[in-house]
């Protein structure tokens, strides 16, 4: 009996040698080792290994990624954060920037006299206020799912100059968040200039908006900033936003009073 298992072992590991592949569970395998079932590992899993070297079993936390077809897999370190159902997760970022600004609500422009604004208001409703984009600042995307978080961050820098650098002036302004061209987001403020004449009469702000939109409709989004002037003491004073009233002075320049508008998309997490 022992001399006929023998030679059963002996001719199955010949079989093996001979064909090279090893099914379990199907009498045709179409790889090496082809297991038509349920694997379990009870310990360490090696790749990259030869006949003279034992494989990597990986680091804690590793996760083993396929090179293509013809290479070993590999342990890689992938820094990815695991979202569950039911959390809220940052689908995409946009961050645009601009210089050219808004020179258009400066010296003999007067200004619009409307203070209050409201969720809602049209744009181009010159009842609701002379509203001046900042065109280099508008996004487009799609939202996908309508349980969202959408999350507005502007800033940007104000200048005044008084007509007369011993004077003391100022000038009411806000800006809004438009999206699909309604208003969704707006602070209003005021730069003033009082008597500095060591900066030749001008005056430097920085004004920021940062603002939560939840629930938003899915489907295109338009995103756009506007600004516009409210009040002023002096239709003289000269008023930018976002840029520097002259490139021949030594007090500022557009690159630092910029504006900056990010827009973080974030939507609830269903599989």
């Amino acid at each position: 009996m022992k001399k006929t298992k023998h030679k059963c072992m002996a001719g199955l590991l010949f079989s093996v040698i001979l064909n090279a592949q090893v099914g379990i569970s199907t009498k045709s395998p179409n790889s090496v080792l082809d297991v038509n079932g349920t694997t379990s590992l009870r310990k360490e899993l090696r790749v990259g290994g030869n006949s003279s070297q034992v494989g990597s079993a990986g680091l804690n936390g590793q996760v083993l990624v396929s090179q293509g077809e013809g290479l070993p897999p590999v342990w890689k370190s992938l820094n990815v954060s695991f979202v569950e159902e039911g959390q809220y997760k940052l689908i995409n970022s946009y961050l645009s920037s601009d210089q050219v600004g808004i020179a258009s609500l400066s010296t003999g422009v007067a200004a619009d006299g409307i203070y209050q604004s409201n969720i809602g208001d049209d744009i181009t409703d010159l009842t609701k206020g002379k509203w001046v984009k900042i065109a280099a600042l508008e996004n487009n995307f799609v939202i996908k799912n309508s349980k969202n978080k959408l999350n507005y961050q502007f800033q940007t820098g104000v200048e005044i100059k008084a007509p007369s650098a011993t004077s003391s002036q100022s000038i009411t302004f806000t800006c809004g968040v438009f999206r699909n061209g309604k208003l969704v987001a707006v602070r209003p403020d005021k730069i003033s200039s009082n008597n500095n004449s060591e900066k030749l009469g001008l005056q430097d702000y920085i004004f920021t908006l940062n603002y939560t939109e939840q629930n938003v409709p899915a489907g295109n989004q338009k995103i756009e900033v506007a600004c516009r002037k409210i009040d002023s003491s002096s239709l003289n004073s000269e008023f930018t936003i976002g840029r520097n009233i002259s490139n021949s002075n030594t007090i500022s320049n557009a690159f630092i009073l910029e504006s900056v508008f990010k827009v973080d998309v974030i939507e609830f997490v269903t599989y």
